[in-house]
C-alpha cells in the first residue's frame, strides 16, 4: 500500500520521516540495478543486527532472545510503496527480506512488547499490549529549516559553505549530551543529502518515557518564534544558562564571526542586514544603523570585510546604549544563536514511536550512502565526498571493493572506513557496555531468586 493508504487506515500512531523518492537523479545516481548490488554485497546486515541487539545475541542466559525480533522497522520501495511494521527474529531474515524487497529507504522504529507483525492478533484481546517499550534517544537536523540564515544555496541543495551549519550543531548538541546527560554512546549519521540523524545509545536513553524525551528535548529549545517573526530567539534573564554560555563561547560566537561571515556574508548587501536590523528591538537604533550603511561610500572592501566592519559597528552601539532597555542585553548573543545554534526538529526526539532512517541507507535523490560522522572530527566531513552508489559499484567491477562486508580488510574501500569506524568507535564499546550490564542483571536477579529462598 501507498503511505497515504497506510496513514488512511488509523488505529497506528506510528510517525515517520516522509519518504522522499520522487524526482530521482539521473541512473548514473541511482537506479534499481544498482541497489540491488549493493545490498547483496555491501550492507553491514550483521553490524545492524548487533547494534540493534544489544548484547541479546543468546549467548549468555541473562539474555532477551526475543529482544531483536520486537523491533519495528519499515520498508519504503520503489514508486511509494510503503510496508510499516515489519520485524525479524534474526539477522539472516533481515537481510533476507532487504535482498528480496531491495527498499529505497529502510527506517528503524521502537522495539515492542510484543512482536509488530503479530499486533493485530494481540489487540483482538481487547488489551493494549502492543506498546513501544525501548527506543534511541533521536535528533534529526536538517539543512533547509536554516534557509532563513544560508544565501549559498537553499531547499535541499548544500555545499561547502553551509555545510559547517550542521558541523556547529553536531558540536553543541554531541557536547551537551554528553557533558550534560552523561552518554557515551552516541551515533552521529549524515542523512545522506541535507542533514544529519543522531542517535543516543545508552541503556538510559533507550528507556527514557515519552515525558522524559520532550524534557531533553526542550532543554535544547531556544527558537521561540516562527517565520514571521523578526526575532527568533528570545534569551531571557541577566545571564546565559551554563549550556548555552558554553556553546556561545566555545562554538558559536567563533562561527560567527569567522566561518559564517566568510561564507555568507550576512551584512554586506541591505536585504541581508535589513533581517538583522529587525531584531534589535529599539527602533532608533535600528534607524541610526541603517542609515549608516545605507549612506556609506561605495567601498572597496570584500563583502567578507564589509560584513565585519558592520557586525562591530553594531555591537559597539548596542554596547553604548544597552542601558536604555533590558531587552537590548542580550540582543548580541540572539544575533549570533539566531544565525547558528542547531535547528532541531524537536518532535522527532519526543516520542518512542518516531521512525528514523537507518545508517547504510541510500540516499535515492544523491545516491549517497547514509554514513556515520566522527563528532570528535566532523569538521574535517565533506558531504559531498561521501560514496555514491554508482561509485561503489564501479568500485566493485574494477575488483577494488572486497564483496565481504566482515572482512576485517574493509577500510580499503569507499565504503570500508565508514564500516571500519562504525564498528571499531561505536559498536564495540556499545556493546561491550551492553555485555556488562546484562551479567550485571542476570547476577542480581539470581541473588534475589537465592534470597527468597533462603530462610
Amino acid at each position: 500500500m501507498t503511505r497515504e493508504e497506510a496513514e488512511s487506515k488509523g488505529g497506528d500512531d506510528t510517525m515517520i520521516d516522509a519518504p522522499q523518492i520522487t524526482n530521482q537523479k539521473p541512473e548514473e545516481f541511482f537506479n534499481v540495478h544498482y541497489l540491488r548490488i549493493y545490498y547483496g554485497n555491501l550492507f553491514p546486515y550483521s553490524d545492524i543486527h548487533k547494534w540493534l541487539s544489544y548484547g541479546h545475541d543468546g549467548k549468555h542466559p541473562g539474555c532477551d532472545e526475543y529482544y531483536f525480533g520486537r523491533r519495528e522497522f519499515s520498508f519504503t520501495l520503489e514508486n511509494d510503496v510503503y510496508l510499516r511494521y515489519k520485524s525479524f527474529k534474526t539477522a539472516s531474515a533481515m537481510e533476507e527480506a532487504i535482498k528480496s524487497s531491495f527498499p529505497y529507504k529502510i527506517d528503524i522504529g521502537a522495539v515492542y512488547s510484543v512482536d509488530p507483525d503479530k499486533r493485530h492478533a494481540y489487540s483482538q484481546t481487547g488489551t493494549n499490549v502492543f506498546t513501544p517499550v525501548e527506543r534511541e534517544l533521536v535528533f534529526d537536523i536538517d539543512i533547509t529549516d536554516y534557509d532563513d540564515v544560508r544565501y549559498c544555496c537553499s531547499g535541499a541543495d548544500v555545499c561547502s559553505k553551509c555545510w559547517p551549519l550542521m558541523t556547529v550543531a553536531i558540536n553543541v548538541i554531541h557536547t551537551s549530551l554528553t557533558e550534560d546527560f552523561g552518554f557515551k554512546h552516541i551515533l552521529w549519521v549524515f542523512s545522506g543529502r541535507r542533514g544529519v540523524h543522531c542517535w543516543v545509545c545508552d541503556p538510559k536513553a533507550r528507556r527514557m518515557t515519552n515525558e522524559q524525551r520532550s524534557a531533553v528535548a526542550e532543554y535544547f529549545r531556544v527558537y521561540k518564534g516562527n517565520e514571521n517573526n523578526a526575532r527568533k530567539v528570545a534569551l531571557m534573564g541577566y545571564s546565559l544558562h551554563p549550556f548555552l554560555a558554553r556553546s556561545y563561547v566555545d562554538f558559536l560566537k567563533g562561527f560567527f564571526e569567522g566561518e559564517l561571515q566568510a561564507n555568507q556574508s550576512i551584512f554586506s548587501s541591505k536585504d541581508k542586514y535589513d533581517k538583522i536590523l529587525d531584531m534589535i528591538s529599539d527602533q532608533d537604533i535600528q534607524s541610526e544603523l541603517r542609515e549608516k550603511w545605507e549612506n556609506s561610500a561605495r567601498s572597496s572592501l570584500s563583502e567578507e570585510a564589509i560584513s565585519l566592519v558592520r557586525w562591530d559597528q553594531l555591537k559597539n552601539t548596542l554596547q553604548s546604549k544597552k542601558h536604555k532597555a533590558p531587552t537590548l542585553r542580550m540582543c548580541v548573543e540572539e544575533i549570533v544563536f539566531t544565525f547558528t545554534y542547531p535547528r532541531i526538529d524537536l518532535e522527532v526526539s519526543k516520542q518512542m514511536n518516531h521512525l528514523l532512517k537507518a545508517p547504510f541507507c541510500v540516499h535515492p535523490k544523491t545516491g549517497r550512502v547514509c554514513v556515520p560522522i566522527d563528532p570528535n572530527n566532523c569538521d574535517e566531513f565533506d558531504p559531498l565526498a561521501v560514496p555514491t552508489l554508482s561509485q561503489l559499484i564501479e568500485e566493485i567491477n574494477s575488483g577494488g571493493s572486497k564483496m565481504d562486508v566482515d572482512d576485517d580488510d574493509t577500510d580499503t574501500s569507499l565504503l570500508g572506513k565508514s564500516i571500519k569506524f562504525f564498528r571499531s568507535s561505536f559498536l564495540e564499546p556499545l556493546l561491550k557496555s551492553c555485555k556488562e550490564e546484562i551479567e550485571s542483571s542476570y547476577k542480581t536477579k539470581i541473588g534475589k531468586s537465592k534470597d527468597s529462598f533462603s530462610w
